[in-house]
């Protein structure tokens, strides 16, 4: 089974992963304004996140909505909620496996039962970091593409927020863990049984070569 440090740093790389696939679930900076050509008014400035759109103005207030209607919204924002939640379920899931399956833990006393716990909360954190590196990729995807396109009025462009990078930073993190776990908790083989019963089967023939 993984040494203890090696589950540490996955536990300190799983919570802070979790921390991130939150914060770019609940902070509205997904996408910002663009000042670009002749959209130099800076005076008020567009943050757009998975669940409200806020105005910010330079003194510092700042207005929130929630948006109108599920059914309108583009596809990515609908598939980014829905990873980003799942995400987020996962990664504590598979941190409470890692905590039971840890060894500097007595949740499971078994010592051939915490390899196993301990590989299937790597599998989680690794599926939540892919699903936490899936939506953030995807939007950043559409605002560059965007942001090239001609046809999109400056006032209308808008370039990638806090949360994006985040989210990549926390999806790495999951996946390092997840990866860590998945090579250094891997069930012991049974080769030791094996030898066992092989040196009892072969024990009583000794007499036997000696009688004859």
């Amino acid at each position: 089974m993984g040494s203890v440090g090696v589950q540490i740093v996955c536990v300190s790389f799983g919570v802070l992963g979790l921390i991130g696939v939150i914060v770019c679930c609940a902070v509205p900076r997904w996408k910002v304004s663009s000042f670009t050509g002749s959209n130099i008014v800076t005076a008020v400035s567009a943050q757009e996140g998975l669940w409200t759109n806020c105005v910010v103005q330079s003194t510092g207030q700042q207005q929130c909505k929630n948006y109108d209607s599920l059914l309108v919204l583009a596809a990515d924002l609908q598939a980014a909620r829905a990873m980003t939640i799942i995400s987020c379920m996962l990664c504590c899931l598979s941190l409470l496996l890692l905590f039971c399956g840890a060894d500097f833990t007595t949740c499971v006393e078994n010592e051939d039962i915490k390899p196993k716990i301990s590989l299937v909360a790597g599998v989680g954190l690794l599926l939540a970091g892919l699903l936490a590196i899936i939506p953030v990729s995807w939007s950043a995807h559409n605002i560059v593409r965007d942001f090239n396109n001609p046809l999109v009025p400056p006032n209308q462009k808008r370039e990638l927020g806090a949360c994006i990078f985040v989210g990549w930073g926390a999806g790495v993190l999951l996946i390092l863990a997840g990866a860590l776990l998945c090579c250094f908790s891997r069930p012991k083989s049974g080769s030791s049984g094996g030898t066992a019963k092989y040196y009892s089967n072969s024990a009583p023939s000794a007499p036997n070569k000696n009688y004859v």
